[in-house]
């Protein structure tokens, strides 16, 4: 069982000055959840090497056990990295993708025609696709077979507009999570704002934010069984 998780470059948060990344909860428990169940990770983001880490994901009010664990890893710290390069990835050989969020994705995955083919793809041969948080990002040029949006018509979640509203930073993202998934026609869905919520319609994983990483994880594992 092979799983690529994709992971931002990007490490600027709009024209705050203020920095971004990935987030660490959402990147540890999947990435654990994978390796627990013997699946073989691969990671990569578009620049490759070490993806930028949000530094408020690393606050202590932010650390889980997952997180914990991941910095008693030297292992996991080695992979981190040393991510592949996004163009230089082929889908071949691999079962399921997976995207971990934080505010990044908004600004490069969302837009990366490397992404874009890879999700494509994955997703044409029945292979599961997972996102979580802000991540669903990523599906905002997707397509499917039919040429209208890769979540038009599916059950869809991701970070909500009240969500966003409550970190401050709704006039700085370059676009909603949620509103971007209703205008691409996803049925989208929410739970009560920082619970765990997650939704799998065919082989696509959504999940709302950081609480759903673990689970939005374990829903992917279970369209591998």
């Amino acid at each position: 069982m092979k799983i690529l998780m994709v992971l931002t470059s990007h490490d600027k948060l709009g024209d705050t000055g203020k920095k971004t990344g990935f987030w660490l909860e959402e990147f540890a428990a999947p990435y654990y959840v994978f390796k627990d169940a013997g699946a073989d990770v691969t990671l990569a983001s578009p620049e490759g090497g070490q993806p930028p880490l949000d530094p408020n994901s690393d606050s202590d009010d932010a650390q889980t056990d997952a997180t914990k664990r991941f910095k008693d890893d030297d292992a996991a710290q080695r992979d981190l990295a040393n991510t592949k390069k996004l163009a230089e990835v082929d889908a071949e050989g691999f079962d399921a993708i997976f995207y971990p969020g934080g505010h990044g994705p908004l600004w490069d995955l969302a837009e990366s025609k490397d992404s874009k083919r890879l999700i494509e793809t994955f997703y044409t041969s029945g292979r599961p696709v997972g996102a979580v948080c802000h991540a669903p990002a990523v599906f905002r040029h997707t397509q499917g077979e039919d040429g209208k949006p890769l979540v038009s018509g599916k059950k869809v979640t991701g970070f909500t507009n009240t969500e966003e509203e409550a970190v401050g930073l709704t006039d700085v993202v370059p676009f909603l999570v949620e509103d971007m998934l209703k205008e691409n026609g996803g049925h989208y869905e929410k739970g009560d704002d920082w619970a765990s919520f997650v939704l799998t319609d065919g082989h696509l994983v959504t999940g709302q934010n950081p609480a759903s990483s673990e689970e939005a994880a374990r829903e992917l594992l279970k369209l591998l069984k």
